[in-house]
């Protein structure tokens, strides 16, 4: 599982037309779900993107996390972002996870962070064509593996 992680001052998700997902500033989280992730990959995952401290502290140093800041989180799920890119001019997605179980353990870690932490977890629509808006504030961008 990877998580490529953005500071950002807003983020939507839009699926046909329809604003399915938005938050104000916080962390938009581009997940790539991977074979042989399980629910120990899932709660680090979700650990580290509630945890990692990504935000200004009043010194202006990086010490501040999602949990500190009650910032949002928006989840969205990137199967892409899996691919073996090493070679040839084509991505290969034998990397990422089948889709039933990419969609599974997405719904898994969303359902941990919202269980974590109450309010501000939203998402995309998993396996539709989605528009993502944002605002990276910053720029901050970090790629997490659990």
């Amino acid at each position: 599982m990877l998580s490529l992680i953005q500071r950002v001052a807003q983020a939507s998700v839009t699926v046909d037309g329809e604003v399915v997902g938005q938050i104000g500033p916080g962390l938009l989280a581009l997940v790539g779900v991977e074979p042989g992730d399980d629910e120990a990959a899932l709660a680090r995952m979700a650990e580290r993107l509630l945890g990692y401290r990504v935000f200004a502290d009043d010194a202006g140093k990086m010490n501040r996390s999602l949990s500190d800041t009650g910032g949002g989180l928006l989840l969205v799920s990137q199967f892409t972002l899996a691919a073996d890119t090493r070679s040839g001019m084509r991505p290969s997605f034998s990397s990422a996870a089948a889709p039933a179980e990419a969609e599974r353990l997405f719904n898994r870690l969303v359902a941990i962070c919202r269980e974590k932490r109450a309010g501000g977890v939203e998402t995309g629509r998993f396996g539709a064509h989605m528009v993502v808006s944002l605002v990276n504030d910053g720029p901050v961008t970090f790629l997490l593996r659990p």
